[in-house]
């Protein structure tokens, strides 16, 4: 069985779910620091033909508190309201807007103020519309020492979860020792995506963008040709 461990990101860009859809359980970490300059709760969308940040408000609250233990913010229906006024505007002349619009609102309209369980159910939501059906697993689920690091917390689930195989972004592969892997019976692999490239409103391409963008623009056939368009590298 091939697993991966990630963040959890909201709308994360396409190589995010390539990697769901790629292995055979995909575990999130809930019980992690909360980093407020990294893209747990934020992303990037096309917007008059240049990429703008968007992000979910959170309730201010200390620095050192796990995402589970995260809050949005008291105004967040106000402020999910003005976002999704934002994401209409900008891509409301895309061809597929009619089909994935609704699925943005019910994201939006989600009714769990906690940040962990609103970005797990935006994940969810996202691989209901592509049709990916690898079960999202929550780390603090599963019976691990969770005081653990790095490669030594990455292997302790990989075995709870009896994995033969474990899959990490390409941008990792100086995290991880492979010998070390191997002599716990797991085979260690990173997932490299190929480039991506689709019409959007004008010509210059700006890759990397969330899911929503890629959404905007493409059928979900082909989306799925899309998250299978990667490699694995041993």
């Amino acid at each position: 069985m091939n697993i991966a461990i990630m963040q959890p990101y909201f709308l994360p860009y396409i190589g995010y779910f390539q990697l769901i859809n790629h292995v055979d359980k995909f575990v999130i970490y809930d019980e992690i620091q909360f980093t407020k300059k990294g893209w747990i709760h934020r992303n990037r969308m096309l917007m008059n033909n240049k990429d703008f940040m968007f992000s979910l408000s959170l309730k201010k609250d200390s620095d050192y508190l796990n995402i589970v233990d995260r809050q949005l913010s008291d105004n967040f229906k106000m402020d999910s309201l003005k976002l999704l006024r934002q994401i209409e505007g900008a891509y409301k002349k895309a061809k597929m807007f009619p089909q994935v619009f609704p699925e943005i609102e019910k994201i939006l309209n989600y009714d769990n103020i906690n940040l962990f369980h609103f970005i797990k159910y935006s994940l969810e939501v996202v691989c209901d519309y592509l049709d990916i059906t690898t079960p999202i697993i929550v780390s603090s689920s599963l019976d691990f020492d969770n005081n653990l690091k790095a490669q030594d917390k990455v292997l302790t689930i990989s075995k709870a979860l009896h994995a033969t195989e474990y899959t990490n972004p390409i941008g990792g592969v100086t995290l991880y020792d492979k010998t070390e892997f191997k002599s716990n019976g797991i085979d260690l692999s990173f997932l490299k995506a190929n480039d991506i490239v689709y019409n959007q409103f004008q010509k210059e391409f700006i890759p990397f963008l969330s899911i929503i963008d890629l959404m905007m623009f493409n059928s979900t056939d082909k989306i799925n040709e899309y998250l299978k368009n990667s490699f694995t590298i041993n």
